[in-house]
């Protein structure tokens, strides 16, 4: 059974540049993490994005959706992936801010 992992970063953007900042910006803030996590899978429609990547030999897959003040992100990840729950968390919410944050 997978861990699931909650983020929610709120922005002052609205939702089409969010949006943009993160479609330009999600497999780049992937890759910034480690050179063994690689993108799967990345299906935008709208505001919503289903993805999957992998890391450590294991798949994880997640939601994206963009509102006008936030951004919420469920990622589930499975086996020993979920065991560093904690620290993913706190990555992808630091790195998800410095992306949304308004320049």
């Amino acid at each position: 059974m997978s861990q699931p992992i909650v983020v929610s970063i709120p922005h002052h953007l609205g939702k089409e540049e969010a949006t943009r900042r993160l479609k330009a910006g999600f497999e780049k803030m992937v890759t910034t993490i480690g050179a063994m996590v690689t993108v799967g899978r990345q299906d935008w429609v709208d505001d919503h994005l289903d993805f999957s990547l992998t890391a450590m030999g294991q798949t994880a897959s997640g939601t994206v959706d963009v509102t006008d003040d936030q951004v919420k992100l469920e990622i589930h990840l499975p086996g020993m992936l979920g065991m560093l729950a904690n620290k993913v968390k706190d990555m992808i919410t630091q790195r998800g801010q410095i992306l949304l944050e308004k320049k």
